[in-house]
């Protein structure tokens, strides 16, 4: 009988995943369920990535995860979401099937930018059943993760892209739904205008007043949306910028710091 994630300790943890692999930085991470959870009596213990995107899908076998919080059973073909800082624990029976595919931050932005409020639904987590689209994807990523070919960047983006775009389609309702049809299009105004602002340094009074909202009410439709205040977002945003780039460019470190 699996033990349920909330009898761990009460230390949170918080990991940098990409760290851990000698292939990064990458477009992305993937690696298979057993791969890391087999070195921990398949037990993961509370922890958060603050930076990093994480999907996981169970192919065969079943365990538990506790989000937030909140504990889910997992069984054959359950898709878990987990967005960035948001703590869990994965608790599997021994020899369980499947993959992670790991995100970061810097990705998110370019592959969410300008579709929506996609970012919404992928901003809550959540757990739920999938099909065979979902495993052929993961099992893509996974392969392509492993090779070196040519356009692998931009195959990994395009499957990564697919991969989120089925599971904000596959949320629960009541997680695209909490935020109501004015409040959307606010959360998006605001996405839209950090995009453009952010390295002007502006607050969130600054967004506040181009949106004609107060900065409450702003960084109320933030928190329904992301779980996050709106002032927290805008730094969130410089720190990508500066981490893309440092990894990315060759701009040394006074430049990047004197441009933000």
């Amino acid at each position: 009988m699996l033990r349920p994630p909330s009898s761990y300790g009460e230390n949170i943890l918080s990991y940098n995943l990409f760290g851990e692999s000698m292939h990064l930085p990458d477009v992305l991470h993937c690696e298979t369920i057993a791969a890391r959870s087999s070195l921990h009596d398949w037990e993961l213990a509370p922890h958060r990535h603050d930076r990093l995107h994480q999907l996981l899908l169970l192919t065969a076998g079943s365990g538990s995860v506790e989000v937030d919080g909140q504990v889910h059973s997992l069984a054959a073909m359950s898709l878990v979401n987990v967005p960035p800082g948001h703590v869990h624990a994965f608790s599997f029976q021994r020899g369980t099937e499947g993959w992670v595919a790991t995100l970061a931050t810097e990705l998110l932005d370019d592959i969410l930018r300008g579709v929506g409020n996609v970012s919404v639904a992928l901003g809550s987590s959540f757990v739920v059943s999938v099909g065979d689209d979902e495993r052929f994807l993961m099992r893509r990523i996974a392969e392509e993760f492993d090779r070196r070919g040519n356009a692998r960047a931009l195959i990994l983006r395009g499957l990564a892209g697919t991969l989120l775009g089925l599971a904000a389609r596959s949320a629960p309702t009541n997680v695209a739904s909490d935020l109501d049809l004015t409040q959307s299009h606010l959360f998006q105004k605001f996405q839209a205008l950090l995009e453009a602002h952010f390295l002007e340094h502006w607050r969130v009074t600054d967004y506040a007043r181009a949106m004609s909202v107060s900065a409450t009410h702003l960084s109320r439709v933030t928190r329904t949306a992301t779980g996050r205040p709106a002032s927290q977002l805008i730094d969130e945003r410089i720190m990508r910028e500066a981490r893309r780039n440092l990894v990315y460019t060759n701009q040394p470190v006074t430049a990047i710091t004197y441009a933000l």
